[in-house]
């Protein structure tokens, strides 16, 4: 059974240390930075399941944290913690990838429930994926290579975040079913976002404008007026 590696990330050490204290006791081990850099370099490695980052950071704010992760491509699942004040904080959180949040002040118990559920996520994802379901999915000039995360338009490839990998990946594997923004939400980001449809938005329009080659006339992520967004299905077309 593989044991849970998480970083936490935050300034206060009497939090950190409570957090990796009931981490402890999921049987999990915790290392704990107490700033942006010391944050950032070791999530660099790559060796965590899980990054717990407060966004009230010296030196470097956890968001500049989370842009750095992404630009270096490290898909570890990040959960921040954020004021209740701040939703524009929680919302560019969201789009810049981080997996869920929770408020400050917060239960202990809630977070480790939200650790949880992103475990089972990934674990789920898992065992449901044989060698077919890693296969390459290709539609008109789009290729996902899905063992290496990568998506090739035309040959070149195309640079998108962790999410907005995941999102295309999940319109691909269901080319022409219907997703309202709410279903997105919750079958890409997970439980917790209600209220955020344009988290889903924002995301779309970037993605639109990295693979489409007229992102205001969209060949493959296609708007359903009223409804929401579907991918296109060729056998429709």
């Amino acid at each position: 059974m593989t044991i849970q590696q998480i970083l936490v990330v935050e300034d206060n050490l009497d939090m950190a240390n409570l957090v990796a204290l009931h981490f402890g006791n999921e049987g999990w081990q915790v290392d704990i930075a107490a700033d942006g850099p010391a944050g950032l370099r070791k999530a660099g490695t790559g060796r965590y399941h899980l990054i717990i980052l407060d966004i009230m950071l010296p030196e470097m704010d956890g968001l500049e944290v989370l842009k750095s992760l992404k630009r270096q491509k490290v898909l570890t699942p990040v959960i921040l913690l954020t004021s209740r004040s701040s939703e524009i904080d929680r919302v560019l959180g969201l789009e810049l990838g981080a997996d869920d949040y929770v408020t400050k002040p917060f239960s202990i118990r809630e977070l480790v429930a939200r650790a949880k559920a992103i475990f089972r996520r990934i674990d789920t994802v898992r065992e449901s994926q044989g060698p077919r379901d890693m296969a390459d999915l290709a539609t008109g000039e789009l290729r996902l290579i899905q063992d290496k995360r990568k998506v090739l338009k035309g040959g070149t490839p195309v640079a998108l975040t962790a999410k907005e990998y995941d999102l295309l990946l999940h319109f691909a594997k269901h080319p022409g079913k219907v997703f309202s923004r709410s279903q997105l939400l919750d079958q890409v980001w997970g439980y917790g976002h209600d209220g955020y449809d344009h988290v889903v938005n924002s995301n779309i329009n970037r993605l639109r404008g990295k693979i489409e080659t007229d992102p205001a006339r969209p060949e493959y992520i296609l708007t359903v007026w009223g409804v929401g967004y579907k991918f296109r299905d060729e056998e429709q077309d």
